[in-house]
């Protein structure tokens, strides 16, 4: 399974990271309930070229989910080792290098959640992601998945979705990107595995959603009817897992976590006050004993099933006043409703759509004033110097930043104020600025709404800030909640943040892409129908600030690219801000870009929202 492997291009990478490209098929997508079905991993020297190799395929004594992706068949992986049986060998590969993989949140939870099962945990300190370090490098690409930047980058791909094979474009995909991320002066995404571990293990029950509507609250004196909500809490005669599976076939809705729409709490010691029988309690719901659980089974009467009809909700969101920036006299303003689709056609015309602008130089001020006067003219602010910046805007001490050289290199025309100021009067694009725009997706402005494709449920919500605002100085936290009508949560799990990945229904999750690049990934069409809200929050630590942190970048990505983008920079004495929500109005979903920023912490935020958190 471990050999030495000679390859023809070679790389000069930091030297300061052992590094070990590697990859993963899976059954499925959650770590805590699917299982990895075979590992490929290359270890590689300082210039890029593989040392060692290690690959095998992995009997994991399940169903090994979609076969029609990684062709690994019940067949095929029946007489292939066990990951006990090859953890040793692997641990010792893994062990002090710097694990590279695309989407390396994914590949690192699947390892953990298995090295966690024979042991302590993956031997992982820290973990690069080529996914993040490709929008890092915002590469011309429509999208950031692994064939995609094989194609970019012309490296020939013989089977796709084989560990192996994967890894081996990963290798050179690594490569290239990191030799270009040296010549940009941009920092590698690293992140370190052990900071806020998340415990994967053990399982949890996975969760399948009865059929039939939920009726609410047991009462006894009825007794239980199909779609009723129950959680199990505590040891239990019969085994957990083969008692929610019991109650999932005759029709329930079996949850981890006590919801204001749990139906019944089942605890063979209710006087043991577990905090889901303690938070039963608190909301009124019946807690009952495994014996009466039996005797109520017996009796249970039929649910009513549930309709396809989505419901119509009206949104609360107020229509808002967005201003408008003028050179001239007082600013005017331009009514926005919400219900608006698209970014408002009375602006200015877009003459730099298209452009992304570097600014170098200038105060924190100086910079959210152009940053603003920018994206009225239709460019993108670019937080670094990148390979898609088109133009640099020098405001002063700007020639002294450690980047000029680089711009000098790439010949990028420079700007100043005055080129922008008159462009916002003429509308027109100055004739040193030489370079083609790009295609560019709609730019938003603070407190715009854009509805999102009903063909499209899959969605990326990612967050960016300057990438050499990272390491121990700014510690940043991005976060989602899951709202109801009420514009709380219906239960703690509803809270997506680093000790919990995932709502129950995998509908949104985090994702901890990179050093400054942290994701919120949702299925729509998988959020439970009291949901009607998404807010995605951001909180900087240790008595930071978003005025220290600076501007931070959002967009949402879809299956065929960036849809929609926004710079939020306004930040000054606040600790958290609401970036940007997703929100049911009728039966169709909207983006609104927010950036409201609040003095309190994450913990204050997270009870505003309804979440109960320790006092500690």
């Amino acid at each position: 399974m471990t050999s030495t492997l000679r390859q023809a291009e070679s790389y000069r990478l930091p030297g300061d990271h052992r590094w070990v490209v590697v990859d993963v098929e899976t059954s499925g997508l959650r770590a805590a309930s699917h299982r990895v079905l075979s590992i490929a991993a290359l270890v590689l020297r300082e210039d890029g070229t593989v040392e060692q190799q290690f690959s095998t395929l992995l009997n994991p004594g399940c169903d090994p989910g979609p076969v029609h992706i990684h062709n690994l068949t019940p067949d095929r992986l029946a007489g292939a080792p066990r990951f006990e049986d090859i953890a040793d060998e692997f641990a010792e590969l893994l062990s002090g290098r710097t694990m590279v993989a695309h989407n390396a949140s994914f590949d690192y939870g699947f390892l953990d959640a298995e090295f966690q099962r024979v042991g302590p945990g993956a031997p992982v300190d820290q973990r690069l992601c080529t996914l993040a370090l490709a929008r890092r490098l915002e590469l011309d690409v429509p999208n950031h998945r692994l064939e995609t930047l094989a194609e970019y980058w012309k490296i020939e791909q013989f089977n796709a979705h084989d560990a192996y094979d994967d890894a081996r474009v990963l290798v050179d995909i690594f490569g290239r990107s990191a030799t270009l991320a040296e010549s940009l002066q941009l920092p590698l995404p690293v992140v370190g595995c052990n900071d806020r571990r998340v415990t994967v293990y053990p399982q949890q029950i996975k969760r399948m959603p009865s059929s039939f509507a939920n009726p609410g609250r047991l009462d006894l004196a009825h007794g239980l009817v199909q779609g009723m909500k129950v959680v199990i809490s505590g040891s239990t005669r019969t085994p957990r897992i083969a008692l929610a599976a019991r109650l999932t076939e005759a029709g329930f809705d079996v949850m981890n976590g006590v919801s204001r729409q749990t139906s019944v709490v089942v605890c063979e010691n209710p006087a043991s006050q577990s905090g889901k029988v303690r938070k039963a309690g608190a909301n009124g719901i019946p807690v009952i004993s495994e014996q009466q659980l039996d005797e109520l089974l017996a009796r249970a009467l039929p649910g009513v099933l549930k309709t396809d009809s989505a419901p119509i909700v009206v949104s609360l969101v107020p229509e808002i006043v967005v201003p408008v920036q003028s050179l001239d006299g007082p600013a005017p303003v331009v009514r926005s409703p919400i219900a608006a689709a698209s970014p408002d056609p009375n602006r200015k015309a877009k003459a730099w759509n298209g452009r992304r602008v570097l600014i170098l130089g200038g105060s924190h001020l100086d910079g959210v004033i152009m940053r603003s006067r920018l994206v009225q003219l239709g460019a993108r602010p670019s937080l670094n110097l990148t390979t898609a910046v088109t133009d640099v805007l020098m405001l002063d001490g700007g020639q002294s930043d450690k980047r000029m050289a680089r711009v000098t290199e790439r010949g990028l025309p420079q700007i100043a104020e005055s080129d922008v100021n008159e462009a916002l009067v003429s509308g027109v694009v100055p004739e040193h600025m030489k370079l083609e725009s790009r295609l560019s997706a709609p730019i938003l402005i603070r407190g715009e709404a854009i509805d999102l494709p009903a063909a499209r449920s899959a969605w990326s919500v990612n967050v960016a800030w300057r990438a050499e605002n990272v390491g121990g100085e700014f510690d940043v936290d991005v976060v989602a909640f899951l709202l109801d009508a009420t514009d709380k949560v219906d239960s703690d799990q509803d809270f997506i943040f680093y000790n919990n990945l995932a709502d129950e229904d995998g509908a949104v999750e985090l994702s901890v892409d990179g050093d400054s690049e942290q994701s919120i990934r949702t299925d729509l069409d998988a959020l439970p129908a009291e949901c009607r809200r998404v807010v995605i929050a951001a909180a900087v630590d240790d008595e930071k600030t978003f005025g220290d942190l600076g501007a931070v970048t959002v967009s949402i990505d879809g299956p065929a690219g960036t849809f929609a983008t926004f710079v939020l920079d306004l930040g000054t004495v606040e600790r958290t801000m609401v970036l940007t929500e997703i929100y049911r109005r009728g039966d169709a979903w909207r983006l609104r870009a927010v950036g409201q920023g609040y003095d309190h912490d994450l913990g204050a935020m997270a009870v505003g929202y309804g979440v109960e958190v320790d006092e500690d």
